[in-house]
């Protein structure tokens, strides 16, 4: 797919000065007044209130947003969150060098994609989720989501008894089990792009098309990643 070229904001304002004064509006004759070197008139464009008008539409335009994307970001949010619970065991339940190397690039990456996610609903004045991690309990708002009916409702979530099995696991039986449960979880965030983009009107916005999009990339190439190392500690 080509590239779509966006203008910048500044050629954004310029673009909707030209359209909205009396020069752009005409048919680009030059006139006695543009030649005019006596001082402007309150006729005249006056740019600082064109400029304060066009970023009041661009806020309202931010602002106006649909819900699916809203679900989709407040969901993803909680989802990310428990690939942190599962990645951050790593260093304590003897993984090996391989599946540390693993779990860090998902924590920081999802990490990332966590506070890309929380600035997108509190610039859009949508509610942003708390999150508390300790140990495999995780807390969203104030309550425990470790295997509860919101978490499960999402693709791909791990259940409690999933979560209790992941941390009694150590050494090789904890990388198995790790990378099993995590590429069940990665693909239940793939299915959640896929449910998103099947909705009409969903995902017009360029951040969440774009996060979106990334987020399908990112994890099926990273389940396949998955997939070598499992069949790898399967093999004699």
């Amino acid at each position: 797919m080509p590239s779509i070229i966006r203008p910048s904001k500044g050629r954004l304002v310029a673009m909707f000065l030209l359209a909205t004064s009396p020069l752009g509006a005409c048919g680009g004759a030059r006139t006695d007044a543009e030649t005019d070197p006596r001082p402007a008139t309150r006729r005249d464009v006056d740019l600082e209130e064109l400029e304060a008008l066009y970023n009041a539409r661009a806020d309202s335009a931010r602002l106006d947003v649909h819900e699916a994307d809203v679900t989709f970001m407040t969901g993803m949010i909680a989802h990310h969150a428990q690939a942190l619970v599962m990645s951050r065991l790593a260093s304590s339940h003897d993984a090996s060098p391989a599946v540390r190397t693993l779990t860090g690039r998902i924590i920081n990456a999802q990490n990332d994609e966590i506070a890309v996610m929380s600035r997108w609903l509190r610039e859009r004045e949508r509610h942003v989720p708390e999150i508390e991690i300790d140990g495999i309990t995780l807390t969203i708002d104030g309550v425990d989501h470790a295997g509860s009916g919101h978490a499960m409702h999402m693709p791909g979530m791990l259940t409690l008894d999933q979560l209790r099995a992941l941390d009694r696991a150590r050494g090789a039986e904890f990388d198995r089990l790790f990378l099993e449960l995590m590429i069940q979880h990665h693909n239940g965030a793939v299915a959640m792009v896929h449910e998103l983009f099947a909705i009409d009107g969903a995902a017009q916005d360029d951040l969440t098309f774009k996060l979106a999009s990334d987020i399908q990339v990112d994890q099926i190439t990273e389940v396949a990643r998955m997939e070598r190392m499992l069949e790898a500690l399967r093999s004699p």
